[in-house]
């Protein structure tokens, strides 16, 4: 990968950057009396991003500093170093030479910051008969670079995908042979979930004075996973607000949806429907004395937050998401009406619907009106007709959804998932049925891809919230249910991220040069 020099160097610059990361994170803990602190270890990396000058140690730290929740403090500093590596092809000997790792790493990178690099930049590791080069299958780092960069394809790139499903063979044949323990942990890791599909970074008052969980004892408790998932989805520092009001919101979601699938019934939820459809404070006296604290805390919610717009931009929202609620509801009720009737729809009636009781639609329609500033009446017009982004976030998100939790919420009594509906359909063995749904979340994600870079009316925040979305379903639905149950994992990535101190231990000035065991992956 270079000579010694390079190595040294690029080694001392992932220690500084994970002091950065340790001693920001104890300064934010301590609050204000170390905000000078923090500046000066963020001028710091700043400086570090100014003076590094050969094209792979840019890119690698670049690449650590997003990897470990650090590169909104230096978006201009980042942002400065990309343009220039994309309009300088050639520039630096390191990204010129056939170099596999140095080549895939810039390729994802620059994708992932919406620049129009091709899938032909990986011709150059063909042989005359166009297969990949067989020399550079020894090189396990620049595949498994390979494996990471191939998520990034769209629906048109046939390379990237043949580039996929070269590097995870030889990285599965790698695990096997167990060769070098942290690679091969490395190498495990990333084939379980690539880097493209993950989350990079993991008050509870308003929940208390609500009441609801008290008066919906059948609905779950999930306050500190809704937020956990609030800061998955944005965790950009002056966000916070956002956070607070998507925690409420998750809060609300869960109630409904737990009112639609395993308490209310036909009759009643009906009433909740039709309640929300009107989205008059008279529609109350219809509703049984539970549904109404539900109701009233979710009409004052909407008709809150549409008021801040109002006040703040000018902009009269509550079509928008009255919409949003409404069409949640009927989707909700359509599948409490098949399971009354024991009806199993076919695998494309279902996930017509159920691609909005995702309730991913509502929670981003919400974001995109929590932190955009300015509106426009273009993204409005968007939003009326769904666009392809929440589309694709909530078609993705309902089936990695229905691969943890299927299982548990058909116990639990609910609507068959996408899994049975495809084995209704095709006569196909449960295992069978799982690897079709994984292969639509595979094809979902290529169109989710093409559409982050598309021509947009929506902030490149909103546009990243609705990738985390769909990344955090990954993140919580791995290993099964890890929201709906509360189970360890879970646990113990909250309490890691939100609650536990980071042990207050320090590298000292001679661990410099040493390569740090860094987790990145």
């Amino acid at each position: 990968m270079g000579d010694g020099r390079e190595k040294k160097s690029s080694a001392s610059t992932s220690a500084s950057v994970l002091r950065l990361r340790l001693r920001l994170r104890l300064c934010h803990r301590c609050g204000e009396t170390c905000t000078g602190q923090s500046n000066t270890l963020k001028e710091h990396v700043r400086m570090m991003l100014h003076k590094v000058v050969d094209p792979l140690e840019q890119l690698e730290l670049i690449d650590i500093l997003q990897r470990l929740g650090l590169s909104h403090h230096f978006e201009g500093e980042v942002k400065r170093i990309l343009e220039d590596l994309y309009n300088n092809d050639q520039s630096g000997d390191t990204c010129r030479k056939e170099n596999l790792y140095a080549t895939t790493l810039k390729f994802r990178l620059l994708r992932q910051h919406g620049y129009n690099i091709s899938q032909g930049v990986f011709n150059i590791f063909k042989d005359e008969r166009g297969k990949f080069k067989a020399c550079l299958c020894e090189e396990t780092k620049g595949i498994l670079s390979l494996y990471e960069a191939s998520f990034l394809l769209t629906e048109s790139e046939n390379m990237l995908e043949e580039l996929r499903n070269f590097a995870t063979k030889h990285l599965q044949e790698y695990v096997k042979q167990n060769r070098d323990k942290t690679l091969s942990a490395m190498v495990t890791y990333a084939l379980e979930l690539p880097l493209h599909w993950r989350i990079i970074k993991f008050e509870t008052r308003w929940w208390k004075n609500t009441k609801l969980g008290e008066n919906m004892i059948f609905a779950r408790d999930r306050l500190m996973e809704i937020f956990f998932w609030s800061v998955g989805m944005i965790d950009q520092p002056q966000f916070g607000c956002c956070r607070i009001n998507l925690t409420k919101l998750g809060s609300l979601m869960t109630i409904v949806d737990d009112l639609y699938d395993v308490y209310g019934t036909l009759d009643e939820l009906k009433l909740f429907t039709d309640a929300i459809e009107r989205w008059e404070i008279n529609a109350m006296d219809q509703l049984p004395d539970y549904m109404k604290i539900c109701f009233l805390s979710l009409y004052n919610f909407v008709n809150e937050m549409a008021f801040d717009i109002l006040k703040e931009q000018g902009f009269h929202i509550i079509r928008y998401l009255k919409k949003a609620w409404a069409d949640l509801c009927r989707s909700f009720l359509l599948e409490a009406k098949w399971y009354y009737s024991g009806y199993i729809p076919s695998l494309e009636e279902y996930l017509k619907n159920a691609w909005i009781t995702s309730s991913t639609p509502v929670i981003l329609m919400h974001a995109y009106f929590m932190v955009t500033n300015p509106i426009t009446k273009e993204a409005l017009d968007c939003l009326e007709e769904c666009p392809k982004i929440i589309h694709w976030s909530s078609m993705i998100f309902r089936l990695i959804d229905d691969l943890g939790t299927s299982t548990d919420e058909l116990k639990r009594g609910d609507v068959p998932k996408s899994i049975q509906c495809y084995m209704n359909e095709t006569g196909a063995s449960e295992k069978d049925a799982r690897e079709y749904v994984k292969s639509l979340i595979s094809a979902t994600w290529k169109k989710m891809n093409e559409e982050r870079v598309a021509s947009s009316p929506f902030c490149q925040t909103f546009i990243e919230i609705a990738m985390n979305f769909a990344r955090m379903g990954h993140f919580m639905y791995q290993h099964g249910d890890g929201f709906g149950v509360a189970n360890q994992k879970t646990k113990d990535s909250v309490l890691s991220v939100l609650i536990q101190p980071i042990p207050h231990t320090e590298m000292s000035a001679g661990d410099a040069n040493s390569t740090p065991n860094l987790n990145i992956y």
